[in-house]
């Protein structure tokens, strides 16, 4: 079928960005506009000529603006087959005249949910009917029609015209399509998971509302391709919306540590640095200022930072980022609740890194993880709730004779936090508010425990300290009082962990015989 002329065209947006500099081109162009309610207004004050869509329909807008567009005027326009003779006979005799371009954005659903405080009403109000079905009908027959859901998009439409000679080509109506079904997809879930979180479902009864803003180089390993994709609904502050201040652009790899690295480090109330090497932290530290946090996280095991992944709790300033520079080791990406311009120019114009350090703008901190955790298996998804979950001091319990000291129950809360974010099997021996040995992912708790002790006796050897007094933190039982061992055999003088291993009471009666607290918190923290 031959390239088929753009003379007529439907603009109906919720979006107006753009529109009269796009709608004024296409008039030049001579294509005629239809148009509905707000968006014909605002074409006619741009003094742009525009016929509505009950016009053309002879049927008026009604029930305050949910039936207009429905009509066999409309889709018939938009669904009849141009190289069809019977299609092109049945349009004649019922006075169906072509739309060779739609123009539609949809209602600001996921904007207005995203809203504090919304209501049912107003959230329903925004559900749009029209749009997406005459989407889905442009869409459905996009050899003939070109159909537009974003001012994105507006430039390329223009910039298509001009080279066809007032036609759109295969290509471009192929993809626009494309983007209509991804986009309408995204909105029935958006507006599902909304009713669902209402009506008190923890899981939705289907997962599907992110859209891809970017592709990246490639994924885990070159041979895999990969991309980011934006829940609409997430807010300012959440590692996916964050701005690339500065570097290359981030790898898949980069997004997983950096989103490891973000996910502990929000949760820590002091000024706190957290390093993430393959997505588990290998640096903790909370300070009395940000700049000393960052010093105590890559003093925990510095030959495993070199390369890694650096999040912060706390704007990136420029002394920050100095104390930064100075240090000895290499950094992949830095994560940071906002970013000074003086920051960015220290750490990339100096002669170390350079541009090679990409430094992530999450804009404001985030309290807590937006969205489920979903996981991909063979032929299907895993869908669970984050685990948002922090130890109540007032929920745990002291299970041995001597009770923590306050020093060792603030660290002792702090290591739990931690051993939240490393993959299980899972052990953190911390020294006050700075993790010193991290024990991460071994198949048996007692190889963890003793990853642990290495790399803190490794700290301690290295800085002229000593570990006696050390706390640690389990994020499941003890089936065996091995690992409990060689902890306090290190100096670990205080051991939280959830309990609930029928050696409970041995490994109670073993910490009492050493003068070692120990607390049970009640729950687990599996991160597999």
């Amino acid at each position: 079928m031959p390239p088929t002329p753009v003379r007529r065209a439907l603009l109906s947006v919720s979006d107006k960005t753009g529109l009269v500099d796009f709608a004024s081109a296409l008039v030049a162009a001579g294509v005629e506009l239809l148009s509905t309610g707000g968006t014909a207004k605002a074409l006619r004050a741009a003094g742009l000529p525009v016929k509505d869509v009950s016009e053309e329909t002879g049927f008026p807008e009604m029930l305050d603006g949910r039936v207009k567009t429905l009509h066999p005027r409309v889709h018939g326009a938009l669904l009849g087959l141009r190289d069809d003779a019977e299609h092109a006979r049945q349009m004649a005799e019922h006075g169906i005249r072509s739309i060779d371009l739609l123009v539609v954005n949809l209602y600001p659903f996921e904007a207005t949910v995203a809203k504090p405080r919304v209501t049912l009403e107003e959230a329903v109000e925004q559900i749009d009917i029209g749009g997406p079905a005459m989407l889905r009908s442009a869409a459905k027959n996009h050899r003939s029609v070109g159909v537009v859901t974003d001012p994105s998009q507006y430039a390329d439409v223009l910039e298509d015209l001009r080279v066809h000679g007032g036609a759109l080509s295969e290509e471009l109506k192929a993809r626009l399509a494309r983007t209509v079904f991804a986009r309408t997809s995204a909105y029935d879930a958006a507006i599902h998971q909304f009713l669902s979180a209402r009506a008190g479902e923890t899981l939705p009864q289907a997962v599907g509302a992110v859209w891809r803003t970017q592709a990246l180089r490639y994924g885990e390993n070159p041979h895999q391709a990969a991309g980011v994709y934006v829940d609409p609904r997430a807010p300012r502050g959440a590692l996916a919306r964050a701005l690339l201040r500065s570097g290359k652009e981030l790898s898949f790899n980069n997004y997983l540590d950096a989103d490891a690295a973000w996910g502990l480090v929000r949760e820590l109330e002091a000024p706190a640095a957290v390093v993430v090497k393959h997505t588990n932290p290998c640096g903790v530290a909370s300070g009395d200022d940000l700049a000393a946090a960052f010093d105590r996280a890559l003093a925990c095991d510095p030959r495993s930072a070199f390369g890694g992944i650096v999040a912060l709790n706390r704007p990136l300033t420029e002394a920050v980022a100095r104390r930064i520079v100075a240090a000895e080791t290499f950094l992949e990406v830095l994560v940071a609740p906002g970013v000074d311009a003086d920051a960015v120019r220290a750490l990339v114009e100096g002669p170390k890194w350079g541009r090679n350090l990409r430094i992530l703008d999450t804009e404001a901190p985030s309290a807590a993880p937006f969205g489920l955790d979903v996981r991909a298996i063979d032929g299907g998804l895993l869908v669970q709730q984050r685990d948002t979950d922090l130890v109540d001091p007032k929920g745990v319990h002291v299970a041995t004779r001597r009770a923590p000291t306050d020093a060792e129950q603030a660290a002792l809360f702090f290591a739990y936090r931690v051993v939240k974010h490393v993959r299980s099997n899972a052990i953190v021996v911390a020294v006050g508010t700075q993790a010193v040995g991290v024990g991460a992912g071994q198949m048996s708790r007692v190889e963890a425990t003793e990853l642990a002790v290495h790399r803190a006796r490794r700290w301690a050897a290295e800085g002229g300290r000593s570990l006696e007094g050390a706390v640690l933190a389990s994020d499941a039982f003890f089936p065996f009082n091995d690992a409990l061992e060689t902890a306090i055999a290190a100096g670990v003088r205080a051991v939280i962990q959830p309990g609930g291993s029928r050696n409970d009471e041995a490994a109670v009666a073993l910490c009492d015989a050493k003068g070692v607290a120990m607390v049970l918190a009640g729950h687990r923290h599996f991160r597999h």
